[in-house]
């Protein structure tokens, strides 16, 4: 893809930032004509990287300090990264100086803090991953996710042309009335990709990629439930947080949880099976995070390869 075509990302907002009618009009055609585009844009993998990456994650507590702490160590060497991030923080908020953004200074008090314009305007970073907030459904209808996932990408384009950026789908709260499972198997195609990574490419002309982490973890319950537990993880509460008050966290993971979407983003930046990778690594902080079993880090291994090999918009190839 040419540079000149990857800027046009900020120019082509103007179609995503129409008043209500006219944005309805083009979000409607997009979903319409996207999967059959996006089939054709993604039909082509990436090449593998030649080497460690530079990498920045912009979001909010579904990144977290640990889990990118956790991809370096898997990395090994050379891998190296900085972040933004906030509590439930849009990637509008993220963009718009004039928004506050909740939880900055508790979240960002760490040495891998970087400014995120400052840092993607630097073209210094090989990948960038970007998340919405949670409701998705949410960032949607108020916070014009498409629109600034667009903007956010042609930031990290217009520096550096050659920049892989990636969509890190996550997940909603466990106790989702429409349940847990079903809203994963739903919400990829209706609204991570329908809603927000399709508009964008309109915008964009430049592929975007997908991290798809909601579907690892979906995948991984299912295993979990079919086999009965493994390696003493009997369900999906078993990959979340508790609070302090020992009730579960129905939308933070643990420890646990932090692995297993490392190895997710492992799999997807570096082109590369998990499969044998450490499973007793630290925290941010430097101290231990809690691990898996082997047999429990050897199933979260395989299914994360299974699922990101077959997916085309992960751009590894199967």
């Amino acid at each position: 893809m040419k540079p000149a075509t990857r800027r046009f990302a900020l120019a082509g907002l103007g179609a995503l930032a129409l008043g209500a009618g006219g944005a309805a009009v083009i979000l409607t055609r997009d979903r319409r004509r996207g999967a059959a585009e996006a089939e054709a844009l993604y039909a082509e993998p990436l090449n593998p990287p030649g080497g460690a990456l530079n990498v920045y994650h912009l979001g909010h507590s579904l990144v977290g300090r640990d889990m990118p702490a956790m991809l370096a160590q898997l990395a090994g060497p050379g891998h190296e990264y900085h972040s933004q991030l906030g509590w439930g923080t849009s990637l509008r908020d993220h963009w718009e100086p004039d928004v506050p953004i909740n939880g900055f200074a508790e979240e960002n008090a760490h040495d891998r803090f970087r400014p995120a314009k400052t840092a993607l305007a630097s073209g210094e970073y090989d990948a960038v991953v970007l998340t919405e907030m949670v409701e998705i459904r949410d960032a949607i209808r108020y916070h014009d996710a498409a629109a600034y996932l667009a903007r956010w990408a042609g930031l990290a384009w217009d520096a550096n042309p050659d920049a892989r950026i990636y969509l890190y789908e996550t997940w909603h709260h466990t106790d989702d009335g429409n349940g847990w499972l079903a809203r994963i198997d739903r919400d990829l195609r209706k609204f991570w990709q329908g809603r927000v990574k399709y508009p964008a490419l309109a915008a964009t002309e430049a592929p975007i990629h997908l991290i798809p982490a909601g579907q690892v973890m979906a995948a991984f319950v299912r295993e979990v439930e079919e086999a009965g537990g493994i390696g003493g993880i009997t369900s999906l509460h078993d990959l979340f947080a508790r609070r302090d008050d020992g009730t579960p966290d129905t939308i933070h993971f643990n420890d646990l949880g932090a692995y297993l979407v490392a190895l997710t983003h492992y799999a997807v930046l570096y082109h590369r099976d998990p499969r044998g990778l450490p499973h007793e690594l630290m925290r941010a902080d430097g101290t231990p995070a809690v691990a898996p079993a082997g047999d429990a880090a050897a199933a979260m291994q395989r299914v994360v390869w299974d699922v990101v090999a077959r997916h085309p918009e992960t751009g590894v190839a199967a």
